[in-house]
């Protein structure tokens, strides 16, 4: 039987990658912001869960769900670092400081405290999977998304110095950069997004990738053959095509 970390599970990707692994038989630790949700989320599922109502920029709230999961279900054979949050920002408002703020604790931070409880037990075990969600706005740097995109590139780079830092360890890093996903992340987008996924056919998607340990991918591919050929633009053809994108609304909730 697995056991699964999840952060940000109860909507969304998260939500979604709980119910597929809770149907493989899988033992699940679910943290995110709201308890509620998490119990309509876990009052759905086969199987019992652990739930953990935290915020992932809480690194001791983090720790102290890690060391109780481990000790109450023994060392996740997964964690995934899925929790995020998305709003548009602009650096000429000093009213998104906040935003920006926000944005990369939860996005990078939240990353490396999902992360920390687990990885010396994992590491003496000699297996399992470090799993962080990325996304393809981190390939390259958007227009009215400053905060994000930096958040995603930066989990990027992350990711893969903890890969190499863990690569005799016999645990595996994989990043995930998926596209457009339907979530409430991209109900809030006005704007046309490409190569849309159902949040289960995603989960799904994810999972394989997991299980086969990639180091990094684009999900669906067709997002990966966009995200090959936006790193090989010239700056100036770039900044004339990504001036025309959409942009994410400012000032949502966080």
């Amino acid at each position: 039987m697995q056991r699964v970390f999840i952060t940000g599970a109860s909507s969304g990707i998260g939500a979604a990658l709980a119910r597929h692994y809770a149907a493989q038989g899988a033992t699940l630790g679910l943290a995110a912001r709201r308890i509620d949700a998490l119990q309509a989320l876990v009052a759905t599922l086969p199987g019992q869960h652990h739930l953990y109502p935290l915020d992932v920029s809480d690194a001791v709230a983090l720790a102290a769900a890690g060391n109780d999961f481990t000790a109450t279900a023994g060392a996740p054979d997964i964690v995934i670092a899925n929790a995020g949050i998305s709003v548009g920002t602009l650096t000429e408002e000093a009213s998104d400081n906040e935003a920006f703020r926000r944005v990369l604790e939860t996005n990078v931070l939240g990353m490396v405290h999902t992360f920390q409880p687990f990885v010396s037990a994992m590491t003496r075990r000699g297996s399992g999977r470090l799993v962080g969600i990325a996304s393809v706005a981190g390939i390259r740097g958007l227009p009215g998304a400053g905060a994000y995109s930096a958040s995603k590139s930066a989990a990027i780079t992350y990711l893969e110095s903890l890969r190499v830092e863990l690569r005799s360890s016999g645990v595996r890093v994989v990043t995930i950069a998926p596209g457009y996903i339907r979530t409430p992340m991209t109900d809030a987008n006005d704007y046309a997004m490409p190569f849309m996924l159902e949040v289960d056919d995603a989960a799904q998607r994810f999972a394989k990738a997991i299980e086969a340990g990639v180091s990094y991918t684009v999900i669906p591919w067709q997002m990966g053959i966009v995200a090959r050929l936006m790193r090989l633009l010239p700056n100036s053809l770039f900044d004339c095509l990504a001036a025309k994108a959409g942009r994410k609304p400012r000032n949502l909730p966080l």
